[in-house]
């Protein structure tokens, strides 16, 4: 017996140390992969962004987009959806890419994806509104397009070098005709007065009247349904959820930028509006920030979920804009939003068998969509990359990672305090 227990002792010690050792060359393997250089954090990102938006970009440069781009719904239902989803896919994966696109042309390895990538998006462009093409995005029928109108109305403002001075003035010209085309019709009581006062602010920017009841409108409310410390309501209501993130920072942010841009002639002084609404982005990227817990991950919370990694949009738009509050180092973000793209995209299949991406949120997952969804929509995650049109020079990307904030808080290292910011910038009408 005491042999017995003596062997089994013997086993057991050895097991042990063998998950031990294991254990062992897990965290080492886990260290060495945290510490990555900026270099390598870039080429990465430039996978994932590549890997999530070429089949949109590449089909619809080839005239082949509708026939290729299997449309997926929660309940199976696409009549309806075929004159929807295809805008909503081109939209929102060129908000997301136009950054990048935005940036010189290189001898290197980016630098030759990119280019290919600028090329096939200005002629997807043209094929987008060419009334004989099969790729022809609808933007008469339905209330939906006003939304994503105004994600492609964000990669032009986003990108006008790149994306839309190349274009031929035939091409232009259809497009301004299509924006227009949207004042027939309405949305939603919520975010969405916010996408037709992007369009409008674009269309003044290209030297047409602008309507400025729509504008008036959409800055009035925003302001009414901000409820503090970077928060907005969507609506009338708070509702807890990502609509600050995937709608009201961004595209207030821009739309005041556009009107500053257009020198608009009127009662309202909207670089002070803008100087107020960055320091909400501001606020609101910090609270971005310290949601990304140190396995990077984040809270899953409200609907629309399958946008992704559209929910990290405004802390993505301030380090692109280089305007990351103090409390924020590049190092600390670019490595808080690594690890949240490793957490989403290593594992998890999210694309279909056509290479697209399938509703889910961290993966497959397709009875989180709402009744509004398909996979059209799903292309917001790209709005996570926009620090790629940050030069590969820049801060963002050369700082050495550092851990951010719940890193910190969970290991016992000092953290910076948070408190509620209030609004320190008045606004008021001009005359």
């Amino acid at each position: 017996m005491r042999k017995f227990n003596f062997l089994f002792g013997l086993l057991l010690v050895a097991f042990l140390c063998t998950v031990c050792d294991v254990q062992a060359r897990n965290r080492k393997k886990e260290v060495v992969t945290e510490q990555t250089t900026g270099a390598q954090d870039r080429a990465q990102w430039v996978k994932w962004l590549w890997k999530i938006s070429y089949p949109v970009i590449h089909n619809l440069a080839e005239g082949t987009l509708h026939k290729n781009m299997p449309i997926e719904t929660a309940s199976g239902e696409t009549k309806g959806y075929d004159e929807m989803t295809h805008l909503e896919a081109v939209g929102r994966t060129l908000a997301g890419v136009a950054p990048w696109l935005a940036l010189p042309d290189d001898d290197t390895e980016e630098g030759k994806l990119r280019k290919q990538m600028r090329e096939e998006v200005l002629k997807g462009l043209k094929n987008a509104v060419d009334p004989n093409s099969p790729d022809k995005l609808n933007f008469t029928k339905h209330a939906q397009p006003i939304v994503d109108a105004a994600y492609l109305v964000h990669a032009f403002l986003r990108a006008p070098e790149a994306l839309w001075k190349p274009l031929d003035e035939v091409t232009k010209q259809r497009y301004i005709d299509s924006f227009k085309a949207l004042r027939d019709r309405t949305g939603a009581y919520n975010n969405w007065l916010l996408f037709t006062g992007l369009t409008e602010s674009f269309l003044l920017q290209q030297g047409e009247k602008a309507d400025q009841f729509r504008l008036r409108v959409s800055k009035n409310k925003i302001q009414e349904w901000y409820v503090g410390d970077g928060w907005y309501a969507d609506g009338p209501v708070f509702a807890f959820d990502y609509y600050s993130s995937y709608v009201f920072h961004p595209m207030y942010l821009e739309t005041l930028q556009a009107m500053v841009d257009a020198k608009a002639n009127t009662r309202l002084d909207y670089k002070k509006y803008y100087q107020r609404e960055l320091k909400r982005a501001q606020k609101f990227s910090i609270i971005l920030e310290r949601f990304i817990s140190p396995e990077g991950t984040y809270p899953v919370i409200g609907r629309s979920t399958p946008y992704r990694l559209a929910a990290m949009q405004p802390l993505a738009l301030m380090a692109w804009y280089e305007k990351l509050p103090s409390d924020l180092s590049n190092g600390q973000v670019r490595a808080a939003l690594t690890k949240v793209m490793h957490r989403m995209f290593d594992h998890q299949n999210n694309y279909n068998e056509g290479g697209f991406l399938t509703i889910g949120f961290c993966g497959s997952q397709k009875n989180i969509a709402d009744w509004y969804t398909n996979n059209g929509s799903l292309y917001m995650t790209s709005l996570a990359f926009m620090p790629l049109g940050l030069p590969a020079t820049s801060p963002f990307w050369t700082d050495e990672a550092k851990p951010w904030t719940q890193v910190k808080a969970w290991n016992g290292q000092d953290f910076p305090k948070d408190h509620r910011w209030a609004d320190d910038i008045q606004t008021k009408d001009k005359w």
